[in-house]
């Protein structure tokens, strides 16, 4: 039997001694006939979205679950058999759980905006196209929109793989009673986007002052007599762009579908390892408690964000790190930012690999209260995936960690 043969058997579609016209129309009935099918179970599954809507609006508490989304992901992923790509599922069902989710309730999202910047684009793509995205002028007004209620989630940019953290994120966290939700991690990559029917024809380059400084080598190869222009956010440089004949933006490639523009260039950053972590923040910590462990969950399958302060003594940040030695549990990442208002005083945060709200570790906490002034969970939640991954055809994007270059 050779592949068409067998290909057709399995598609229960007859190969017979039709021509190829008949059997690209039988094709067609085909998966027109799984097109109306999935539609239908389509259609089910929201209407079952919709009953665990209202069991939830009777139980306060947000509709977003992370790990309930990651625990369905795994699964579909260790049952597919293909040819379905595993990159294709996930695009596919990330749709599913953002109109489930909003069918359930509304969803309003706060970013860093305008619309266009990386923290839109990593919003979009990590929570879908459902959720009502709402800009906001700077991280500060994220947090603001989130504690006001109005509200539900915010896309928030906390540190960079080549420039470190963002500080103003983690200094909000002090002043703002928000949890992390999730995190996910964004690859960074400029594209240069213009009307110009040639990169040799382009006078100016806008963009925000961070992505001209990380595609410096790449415009004086290519644009070494174009002006560089910086301005307020990677979107704003592309409408400016969009409105001139011989300008050029850099920014995220997806710009393009949003301003018209034209991607002449793609990947022009300096450093081409450059990823971005973001947190979705919420106004409760989140409870996610997965009531089967997942197959593939193993040692730092999840994670806590906390933040303290210790007694101005000794020992005191060794104590805790012994503590958590002893519990076998690996901090991630510790960094440090002053305290406002208490000069040459500072403030800790941390993310340890472990579900610090679990029961096991109700001693373990009951010790870090005694040996911090102060003990904060920020919030636990499962480790994030990585978006926007090297692929010859897709589009990568750059901020710096800030997308305080948005």
């Amino acid at each position: 039997m050779n592949a068409t043969n067998a290909h057709d058997r399995h598609s229960n579609i007859p190969a017979g001694s039709s021509t190829p016209t008949d059997h690209l129309a039988a094709i067609r009935a085909a998966i027109d006939a799984t097109d109306a099918a999935l539609l239908k179970l389509f259609n089910r599954r929201s209407a079952l979205s919709i009953k665990v809507g209202r069991i939830k609006a009777s139980v306060p508490g947000i509709i977003f679950n992370p790990l309930r989304e990651r625990e369905v992901m795994d699964n579909l992923v260790l049952s597919n058999t293909g040819p379905l790509p595993e990159e294709h599922l996930r695009t596919i069902w990330r749709e599913i759980f953002s109109s489930s989710r909003v069918l359930q309730r509304p969803q309003n999202v706060a970013y860093l905006g305008p619309e266009g910047t990386f923290s839109y684009f990593a919003g979009v793509e990590y929570l879908g196209h459902a959720v009502s995205f709402h800009p906001c002028g700077d991280i500060s007004r994220v947090f603001e929109e989130i504690t006001s209620g109005r509200c539900e989630l915010g896309v928030v940019p906390l540190e960079n793989s080549l420039q470190g953290t963002v500080g103003v994120s983690f200094d909000l966290f002090l002043k703002h009673d928000v949890f992390i939700q999730a995190e996910l991690f964004s690859r960074i990559s400029h594209c240069l986007l213009s009307n110009a029917r040639s990169i040799a024809a382009i006078d100016v380059v806008y963009s925000h002052p961070q992505p001209l400084a990380q595609c410096g080598s790449w415009l004086r190869a290519h644009l070494p007599n174009a002006g560089l222009a910086p301005v307020e956010s990677t979107a704003a440089a592309a409408h400016r762009a969009a409105a001139q004949n011989n300008a050029a933006a850099i920014g995220h490639g997806k710009l393009a579908d949003i301003t018209g523009l034209a991607v002449l260039a793609r990947s022009i950053e300096d450093e081409q390892d450059n990823w971005t972590r973001f947190v979705i923040i919420g106004p409760k910590a989140a409870q996610q408690r997965q009531a089967v462990p997942r197959p593939s969950a193993g040692a730092g399958a999840d994670k806590t964000s906390v933040l303290f302060t210790l007694p101005d003594k000794a020992g005191a940040l060794s104590a805790v790190l012994e503590l958590l030695a002893k519990n076998g549990i690996n901090m991630r990442k510790l960094e440090s930012r002053p305290l406002r208002g208490h000069c040459w005083r500072y403030v800790f945060f941390a993310d340890v690999e472990s579900d610090l709200t679990a029961p096991q570790h109700a001693c373990l906490l009951a010790q870090l209260h005694e040996v911090c002034t102060s003990f904060r969970i920020l919030g636990s939640y499962p480790t994030g995936p990585q978006l926007d991954r090297p692929h010859s055809d897709k589009d990568k994007s750059d901020d710096n960690c800030g997308d305080n270059a948005p």
